[in-house]
């Protein structure tokens, strides 16, 4: 009996995969775009350094924080609650930030990029990339809140320890010391930390107060993708070439590769799997350059990662679609 070809099969499959390039391109030329235009609207002289300044703090301590209190206190923790999967995807970030570090204080010369190489190579765009594409899969946002809930605290609390400890500036027997206050009075913790709290005693806003927060949130991505593309340097953006190389390699590449394996091996499947995909998989979030600039990190090795992997994402992300697709995970 020969083997019989399934046109319709293949083109549906054809199909599908199209359809996650196009929601991938969707969903990463235009933050690209937004940096384009704030590196032309700098060059113009439309925004000067003093605008990007302002801009930075205003990010970190405003327009960041309440995009995680809205994301946060609207996840449903009892109603989707999985202890298995929350505690995976908070090891598993342990683990790819931990060896991370450890290969860069190993490997790096420039010392003084070891924390925002760190930051860089291992945080994503989760909580609103994860969201966003398991709906566009399944329908539903799925274990999207539930991978949040486990790595993003975890994703910022690692990120201030690494930018602390590895500033040369804060070397000595203080350093941990300072590391620990810098986690407590971090407006990005403290503000995943009052989004969980306010999830579990299921606040309810009146809609005054939750449009105000949403219209504060809705700044928090374009102002900080204008204010890295304002303040990129071609000259600074070449000399880290190499180490925004290995970074973009370990964020898309490298750390999924290791880590989507082990999730099959404990059994996730799905909407878990497509979760924890997310987690590992998506582009450096842009938090990442406005953290390192207001903590003395490398914000050129971090705008650098941020501008290669959101331009890069949307093909590799596209592959573990494909790959974990025809594996049977998802």
């Amino acid at each position: 009996m020969g083997v019989g070809f399934d046109r319709t099969h293949f083109y549906w499959k054809e199909g599908f995969y199209m359809e996650n390039l196009l929601f991938s391109l969707n969903s990463t030329v235009p933050l690209f775009l937004v940096m384009v235009v704030g590196y032309l609207l700098r060059r113009k002289g439309m925004l000067n350094e003093g605008f990007c300044d302002a801009a930075e703090k205003f990010n970190y301590n405003v327009t960041l924080p309440a995009l995680l209190i809205r994301d946060l206190s609207g996840v449903d923790i009892y109603g989707s609650f999985d202890l298995k999967f929350i505690l995976y995807c908070a090891l598993a970030t342990v683990g790819f930030f931990g060896l991370t570090w450890i290969g860069a204080k190993l490997f790096i010369k420039e010392k003084e990029s070891v924390g925002g190489f760190v930051q860089a190579s291992c945080r994503s765009s989760a909580a609103v990339l994860g969201i966003a594409l398991i709906q566009n899969m399944y329908g539903t946002s799925g274990m999207a809140p539930m991978m949040i809930i486990g790595a993003v605290p975890l994703f910022n609390i690692i990120s201030v320890l690494a930018l602390t400890l590895e500033n040369p500036a804060n070397k000595g027997h203080g350093a941990l010391k300072k590391a620990i206050i810098n986690i407590f009075k971090n407006p990005i913790i403290l503000a995943i930390f009052a989004g969980m709290a306010l999830s579990l005693l299921r606040v309810d806003f009146p809609v005054m107060i939750d449009k105000t927060i949403g219209s504060i949130a809705s700044l928090a991505s374009p102002l900080a993708l204008i204010v890295i593309g304002a303040t990129f340097e071609f000259k600074g953006a070449l000399g880290k070439l190499r180490l925004s190389v290995v970074a973009s390699f370990l964020k898309l590449i490298a750390i999924p590769a290791v880590f989507l394996v082990i999730a099959a091996l404990c059994g996730f499947r799905d909407e878990k799997m497509v979760a924890i995909m997310v987690m590992l998989c998506g582009s450096t979030t842009p938090s990442c350059y406005i953290m390192a600039k207001n903590m003395g990190g490398d914000y050129e090795l971090s705008s650098s990662v941020i501008v290669i992997t959101t331009l890069a994402s949307a093909f590799t992300l596209t592959f573990w679609i494909w790959a974990l697709r025809s594996l049977g995970y998802i």
